[in-house]
């Protein structure tokens, strides 16, 4: 089941492109952004991360918001991708090992073809889940809706 709004966020630790933890629970009194996208280096999730890198100053316009990028490609693989897309701006985080545990958790994970779901989390500064939006596989996500429910 995917989680719901009004719940606690599940906290986690992945590396980032920079190879750096970041743990969900040291980011209380920010907003986070969780974006999964089901695979590096494919069109839809290319565009999906550049969308939110390209507005990322419009998203702190709302409060100070941390912008997440998840799947669950292998760290190196996900570094690279970040590296050719120049992503400075969010964290790109791979949910590889153990398999997609965060995905999973999360109620994201899709077992037809062994990747992430597309979706959107947004939690707020106390860690609770303020907003989810699942979209379809090859649908980008409308990052006009995405600022707006921060």
């Amino acid at each position: 089941m995917t989680i719901q709004v009004n719940q606690e966020a599940i906290d986690f630790t992945l590396k980032d492109q920079f190879k750096e933890d970041v743990k969900l629970s040291d980011l209380k009194g920010k907003k986070v952004i969780l974006s999964w996208h089901p695979l590096a280096y494919t069109s839809v999730c290319t565009d999906q991360m550049r969308s939110l890198e390209r507005n990322y100053e419009r998203i702190q316009e709302k409060g100070e918001t941390v912008v997440i990028g998840l799947s669950v490609d292998p760290f190196p693989a996900k570094a690279k991708w970040a590296d050719i897309l120049d992503l400075k701006d969010l964290k790109i985080v791979s949910d590889f090992f153990p398999y997609a545990e965060v995905t999973k958790a999360y109620g994201l994970f899709n077992e037809e073809n062994g990747a992430s779901k597309r979706a959107n989390v947004i939690i707020d500064e106390e860690g609770k889940v303020k907003w989810v939006k699942v979209y379809g596989g090859s649908e980008l996500p409308d990052i006009e809706e995405v600022i707006d429910n921060l």
